[in-house]
């Protein structure tokens, strides 16, 4: 029988340098193919090499073939023209794929009627359907903004398989995804392989596992690994593997905390509530400098907002934030979430790091000796926040923040974009630099080993939403001592 995908020897080229490859796979009707590795690995330009959508620079080699046909010998046009016909992709970033100005019905309706010529009654009746399955009923009028991050992913698995693809594509489909929208979303996942084929990109290796069907795994553009994914998980054969799999939160030592010094910020029956919804209140607690406390929370409870609040960027509906300590201009700074929002697209990072140094005076060896701490190569600096992996713009993000030295930190998922290794070796040197300065670190994860490992102390934010997975939100804080 002729598998639906078939990439024969499959290389990606930047100029006369081969970046990844080559690579063979095949994935026929009904089956799942993971594709695992580190950020940077190459993985995300693997996929777009067999649906056509390299970037200008790069170039690809082999044969790629779907049902038969050699989609390696057809024009740009013609293997545009299979994008949701044949391959339905779920993007890395749903806030970038998402139209901003667009009610997410509108966004889903369009699919079907612009490739498969539906009328309005159908389109609307299929995505409806949709938006019922993933638990989106009633969220079809709201504008992306409005969306947890969850909500966000599932809106776009509604948009990009509303075509009827027979492929699903989805890179790096969980990142920043809470447990419980986490499980939900391989769910999903494993449904449309029942109706088709599955593709995924991960650096999750309890999302590769749950998948199954077969895993390839990617070091630095080379495949080290290949076969059935329990086996491979199981008794990993290569280094690379074993080494992925040991860098997992739950494997990390407990850190040696150090004695946190006077209080910074005092929160006193805090209050916050969006569009009159309140999401907690009653919340009080003290972050000393120099300690770590942890936020942790499903998504939708109100942890970025209350980041917010202690920012002073929203204001409580009751309660008080009080500051014992004066913050200056650049001491008081947050890495936010979604890396690509905070970064401007039409200038390269160098010119974004030189314009920090500048404006601070900072001398020129320190952004270097970060840059070589996060594993940042240097010829980044030349590309644009567009041009580079979800993994190493967070890198950025967080090279731009510890370039200042501030008195309080808070963290937004910081990790959640990376894989295990770069993540344990990106948080190690985010809670040495702080340490460094005795900066006061406010940590937002849903991933609770990470925050037992790391903090001092860990303020869990409860929602009805992790077992329903609705957006209204009960108030349970509870303060906990981690270790």
């Amino acid at each position: 029988m002729t598998p639906l995908l078939e990439v024969r020897q499959l290389s990606v080229w930047l100029g006369e340098h081969c970046v990844v490859g080559p690579v063979s796979l095949t994935l026929a009707h009904g089956e799942s193919l993971t594709i695992l590795g580190e950020t940077g690995a190459g993985k995300s330009l693997l996929l777009k090499a067999i649906i056509g959508a390299l970037p200008a620079s790069f170039t690809s080699r082999g044969e790629i073939w779907w049902s038969g046909q050699a989609l390696h010998t057809m024009s740009a046009d013609e293997r545009e023209n299979l994008w949701g016909r044949v391959f339905s992709i779920l993007p890395q970033e749903p806030s970038l794929a998402l139209d901003p100005l667009m009610p997410l019905s509108r966004q889903a309706e369009e699919v079907p009627t612009l490739l498969r010529n539906y009328g309005a009654q159908a389109s609307r009746a299929q995505t409806s359907r949709l938006f019922d399955s993933v638990g989106l009923r009633g969220h079809e009028p709201k504008y992306p903004v409005q969306l947890s991050g969850g909500m966000a992913q599932r809106g776009a698995y509604v948009c990009a398989v509303s075509g009827g693809g027979e492929i699903l594509i989805a890179d790096e489909p969980t990142k920043g995804l809470d447990d419980h929208n986490r499980e939900r979303l391989v769910t999903m996942l494993q449904q449309y392989r029942q109706q088709g084929a599955l593709l995924t990109v991960t650096h999750d290796i309890e999302v590769a596992e749950q998948l199954g069907g077969t895993i390839i795994v990617i070091q630095q553009g080379d495949v080290v690994e290949q076969g059935d994914a329990g086996a491979v998980l199981a008794q990993p054969q290569h280094a690379y593997t074993r080494q992925l799999i040991k860098a997992h939160p739950r494997h990390w030592a407990m850190l040696n905390h150090h004695q946190p010094g006077e209080v910074l910020l005092r929160v006193h029956q805090l209050t916050m509530a969006v569009e009159n919804r309140v999401l907690f209140d009653n919340l009080s607690f003290e972050l000393r400098a120099g300690e770590v406390l942890g936020i942790r929370g499903p998504s939708g409870c109100g942890k970025s907002t209350l980041c917010q609040a202690v920012l002073g960027l929203r204001a409580p509906l009751a309660g008080e934030i009080e500051y014992l300590q004066p913050l200056g201009v650049g001491q008081k700074l947050k890495l936010y979430q979604d890396p690509p929002s905070a970064f401007a697209s039409h200038v390269s990072l160098g010119t974004l790091v030189d314009d920090i140094c500048r404006r601070y005076q900072i001398a020129d060896d320190v952004p270097q000796a970060l840059m070589k701490r996060l594993h940042l190569d240097p010829k980044l600096l030349q590309q644009s926040a567009s041009q580079v992996s979800g993994g190493e713009l967070q890198r950025f993000a967080i090279l731009r923040v510890l370039l200042l030295k501030p008195k309080l930190l808070i963290a937004d998922e910081p990790t959640t974009r990376l894989d295990p290794s770069t993540a344990q070796a990106t948080l190690t040197l985010i809670l040495e630099a702080t340490r460094e300065i005795h900066c006061a670190l406010l940590l937002v994860s849903h991933e609770h080993n990470l925050l037992h490992k790391v903090c001092h102390r860990v303020i869990e934010l409860s929602a009805e939403a992790a077992v329903t997975g609705e957006e209204d939100v009960m108030a349970d804080q509870r303060l906990t001592a981690s270790g």
